[in-house]
């Protein structure tokens, strides 16, 4: 038996600007942060020659291609392996959330069928795969951000190069600045669970099509997330948290499906209630909020006054292993 886990993430600046038709022409820059909620999968031989899936609902096929659940059926043809094997996932945070936890399925998954075929990759190999799969076999309109912060792990600096490529650097803070920053970011579950592929689809779209308003607003974001790396190395951490809320109202202006009155209301309680700034996680629409707000009374404030609202906190820690396989059993 082989146990994969891959972790989630949050975005602190320049979210957006990773899709192909943004980074294609002007580059892209992010600042993202793997977090210890996690997407777990095993693989196991099966006594069967057939395919046992696990998730959500259960599958057994004679072969991959007969599998409905498109990232499995994809990632097995993808490495050759069609049959006598039982895949099952768990997951800490539900489907749908703005976590990135699709792509997190899809990196551990691969690192668990690798390690199943005894076949050494790097993490960089990991993540091109998972985005070969989902955005060029699968055709998702998403970006590369949550595979390869999901391969990575850690508080991480994504470049997304013209042609592709992807330069992967460590955000570079003291350990006693990384502390005080994860104590003041505070994640909140709306309870709404949208599917990010219907926003990106939209924005993909008009960037595709040269729209100027969204292309202004992803360069506007893609400079927010660079001086969002320069404030956050300075220590500068209030900084951030002002960028925040310059991130949210550039966001929230890509479309209109990005937030609703009840998320906006939610947004004007916490802002009242001693958060600088924040933002919906993934594409928007629901799924979990991000605040940053700084001080022991003001986060208690905070945290009360959201709980009121309907929405359920998160506790967290940043992730700086990435994605590795925790048990590997496998005798034959």
């Amino acid at each position: 038996m082989i146990i994969s886990r891959a972790p989630t993430r949050i975005t602190l600046g320049g979210g957006g600007t990773d899709l192909a038709s943004f980074y294609s022409r002007h580059g892209g820059f992010l600042v993202a942060g793997a977090i210890d909620k996690y997407v777990f999968v095993s693989v196991n031989k099966r006594f069967y020659e057939s395919i046992r899936l696990s998730y959500s609902k259960t599958e057994i096929v004679g072969k991959a291609s007969d599998l409905k659940h498109t990232r499995v059926r994809e990632a097995l043809k993808s490495l050759g392996t069609n049959g006598g094997i039982e895949i099952v996932s768990i997951a800490d945070v539900p489907a749908n959330c703005g976590l990135g936890s699709s792509s997190s399925f899809m990196v551990a998954l691969l690192n668990a069928l690798h390690a199943y075929k005894r076949e050494f990759v790097s993490l960089d190999q990991l993540a091109e795969e998972a985005c070969q799969i989902e955005i060029g076999v699968l055709q998702e309109p998403i970006g590369k951000q949550d595979q390869y912060i999901s391969a990575f792990g850690g508080l991480t600096c994504l470049t997304f190069d013209r042609n592709g490529d992807v330069l992967v650097e460590p955000l570079r803070m003291p350990n006693e600045l990384l502390y005080q920053l994860e104590s003041s970011i505070l994640l909140f579950y709306t309870g709404i669970e949208r599917s990010a592929s219907e926003i990106l689809s939209e924005q993909d779209a008009k960037t595709k099509k040269g729209d100027s308003q969204v292309m202004d607003n992803l360069l506007q974001i893609k400079e927010i997330g660079l001086e969002s790396r320069k404030v956050l190395e300075k220590g500068d951490l209030d900084a951030f948290g002002d960028l925040l809320d310059v991130h949210w109202n550039v966001k929230r202006r890509i479309s209109g499906s990005i937030s609703s009155s009840f998320i906006d209301e939610c947004y004007e309680v916490a802002r009242k209630n001693g958060a600088l700034g924040g933002k919906i996680m993934g594409a928007g629409g629901g799924g979990f909020f991000m605040f940053y707000c700084n001080g022991n009374g003001a986060k208690v404030r905070l945290t009360d006054a959201l709980k009121k609202c309907g929405l359920k906190p998160m506790y967290f820690r940043f992730d700086f292993e990435g994605v590795k396989v925790l048990v590997n059993m496998r005798k034959v």
